[in-house]
């Protein structure tokens, strides 16, 4: 797209609001301003202000109950933090790897690290270390277990990142939000370990100077965190009051206080809509915005500051929203928009893909509900739920197409956008069976890899929904930016006598600019799933006679396979899941490819099958393609039948 059409989309798109803190980031940081408003220091000189950090930031849970919700999984959270203590980390959740906390190159000031790849390796790679949420792992093992081991080995980690990251140097300092998320990280996590033998006075000096040094780099670059106004300008700003409860002697703490509580509500309520959708549209990211509103409120607690009514009242829309998406026997969620892997303080022995412990501790916080079961996931609640809402909020119900069927359950995407969209997914259809997902949201896999997977699970055609044309639903203007927003409308629905949602209607316009409608019908009887799409002319009284190039695609499991006569099965182990697909009489064409391998047909897209769970990871799937040749108006049926 031309740049000066591009920027233009942009400003009438999203707004001044946005794009001028952006501009005035830019010009900050291209003029040497910011170089010169962070120098590079040292942290004993921002200890000497800093005072001793008052550990820990709140209260610790009753160790009785601690280890009566840990119950069975005490060995796991023990065996984790030995993990860490041998120099073993699961990034986002994924395989084991090294704990690298210093980069590698000449470090410079963080001016000269902005770049999206660091000596040619992903930067989220290089972050994510030092992010610092494994310590959390390593504190409560010590508070269970009282082995001086596990604050040892925090202590000498934090004391090899202090020699290896001076402040203000190297790219572990060029993201504000890094920078806040270790923030946070560093000063909850010492606070678990605050009468460890290894917790020294000379190391909590240098923890003070740590801490006040990352807050003295987030101020400069608010405005960046401000023009995104995503879960950046939340973590920042959590950060920033993070500092001011663990240093308030500093002679910035007001400052910082101020500055945190200020943001932090503006984002919650400007970034959360009435009905609890977050701005980011993702799954993963909402977690990351109610958990740290959690620690931040339950911080709040202890300062006897409550956090204003319209945002608990966001926070609370927030909270049922998800929990109308969790799939309650697995804790899994569809695995909608971006997925970098963030989850900042894992407070719990579940699996990352498990988000029942972030439900259930939003639940009670925020609407005075325990909506799941008692379970490993509540030790999360026990360190963030903090006192309950004085009144039960009254929230309007998300507005979320979730249908329901005898031992299944699906999710109809259909989004009026109100912020910027991740991924170009209108209609995509979610579908869930026994805590197995069957029809898949691909996910992310990397941002900033080399072609072609720098980003490319974000396009229409790897979603399970209908592509005309070989276009995506919106206009890609950058890696992370999708202009001329598809929006969808529901447009009818019917409930069962159990008031279960059973039958849905609903389409969007992502393709107006050709002149063409996408309608999608879903309905369920018992586990027997029906989905009509229709392509429709938007002027019924034009014709038009153009032959479109068609694709409905289905992500599905990796699982044995047989496909006869257009019809695919599915083997789940507890019986076949058919999917067939027809369009009247007309001739498709299949293709049905396993990680980039074409298994039935041909294939020239190496992302087709493939599944990312998790950043920086990918799993093979299975991608079903149906293709046709045909002028408007054209209807496929595609039926799923799941075993009883």
């Amino acid at each position: 797209m031309n740049k000066i059409l591009r920027t233009t989309k942009a400003l009438q798109q999203l707004g001044w609001d946005q794009l001028w803190p952006f501009l005035r980031y830019q010009f900050r940081l291209r003029s040497g301003i910011l170089r010169r408003q962070t120098p590079i220091g040292i942290y004993a000189e921002a200890a000497q202000e800093a005072g001793k950090p008052y550990l820990p930031l709140f209260p610790l849970p009753n160790l009785g109950y601690l280890r009566a919700v840990l119950g069975e999984d005490t060995p796991s959270l023990l065996t984790a933090a030995r993990e860490v203590t041998e120099g073993q980390v699961r990034l986002f959740g994924g395989a084991f790897q090294p704990l690298e906390l210093t980069p590698t190159g000449k470090l410079d000031h963080w001016t000269r690290h902005t770049g999206a790849q660091h000596h040619g390796e992903d930067i989220k790679l290089i972050w994510e270390p030092a992010r610092f949420g494994w310590a959390t792992t390593l504190g409560r093992a010590y508070l269970v277990d009282k082995d001086n081991l596990f604050a040892e080995a925090f202590w000498s980690l934090v004391e090899t990142f202090a020699q290896g990251n001076p402040p203000n140097t190297g790219p572990h300092w060029a993201s504000g939000q890094e920078v806040a998320l270790r923030l946070i990280a560093l000063a909850f996590s010492a606070g678990l370990m605050a009468e460890a033998p290894a917790t020294t006075r000379e190391r909590q000096f240098l923890l003070a100077g740590m801490l006040a040094a990352h807050a003295e780099r987030i101020l400069p670059t608010l405005d960046y965190a401000r023009s995104q106004n995503n879960n950046h300008l939340i973590s920042e700003a959590v950060g920033l009051y993070t500092a001011a409860v663990a240093l308030p002697e500093h002679p910035q703490a007001r400052k910082w206080k101020e500055q945190g509580w200020r943001w932090l509500h503006h984002a919650l309520q400007t970034q959360i809509d009435e009905d609890g959708t977050y701005s980011q549209h993702s799954t993963n990211y909402h977690r990351l915005m109610l958990q740290l509103a959690l620690f931040a409120r339950r911080l709040a607690e202890e300062k006897m500051e409550s956090f204003p009514p319209r945002s608990l009242s966001k926070l609370a829309a927030a909270t049922r929203w998800l929990l109308a998406l969790l799939d309650k026997p697995s804790g899994g969620v569809p695995n909608l928009g971006g997925n970098d892997g963030a989850y900042i303080l894992p407070l719990t022995t579940c699996p990352y893909a498990d988000f029942r412990p972030v439900a259930q501790a939003s639940a009670q916080a925020f609407l005075n509900e325990t909506p799941l079961p008692p379970g490993p996931g509540d030790e999360m609640t026990l360190w963030l739920g903090g006192r309950p809402v004085e009144e039960t909020p009254v929230v309007p119900n998300p507005s979320i197409l979730r249908l329901s069927g005898l031992h299944s359950w699906a999710y109809l995407r259909a989004v009026h956008f109100s912020g910027r969209p991740a991924h170009a997914d209108q209609l995509h259809l979610d579908l869930w069976w026994r805590g197995s997902n069957i029809t898949m949201d691909p996910g992310v896999y990397q941002y900033n890899a080399d072609a072609p997977w720098d980003n490319p699970l974000d396009v229409t055609a790897v979603h399970s929904t209908l592509t005309v044309d070989g276009q995506p639903q919106m206009t890609k203007a950058g890696r992370f930016l999708w202009l001329d927003w598809a929006q969808a409308e529901v447009l009818d629905t019917s409930r069962d006598e159990l008031d279960r949602l059973t039958w849905a209607v609903a389409r969007h316009d992502g393709y107006r600019r050709l002149g063409i409608s996408h309608r999608r019908m879903v309905s369920v009887e018992g586990n027997t799933w029906l989905v009509r799409d229709q392509l429709l002319p938007t002027n019924e009284k034009k014709k038009d006679a153009r032959p479109h190039h068609i694709r409905l695609h289905w992500m599905l499991p990796d699982w044995q396979w047989q496909f006869n006569n257009g019809i695919l099965r599915l083997d789940s182990g507890k019986g076949d899941v058919v999917v067939q697909v027809r369009s009247g009489d007309a001739p498709l064409n299949f293709s049905l490819v396993r990680a980039g391998q074409a298994l039935v047909g041909a294939n020239t897209n190496p992302v087709r099958g493939w599944f990312s769970p998790t950043y920086a990871v990918k799993v093979p799937a299975l991608s079903l393609a149906v293709v046709i040749e045909a002028s408007l108006p054209v209807t496929f049926t595609t039926r799923i039948e799941l075993p009883d």
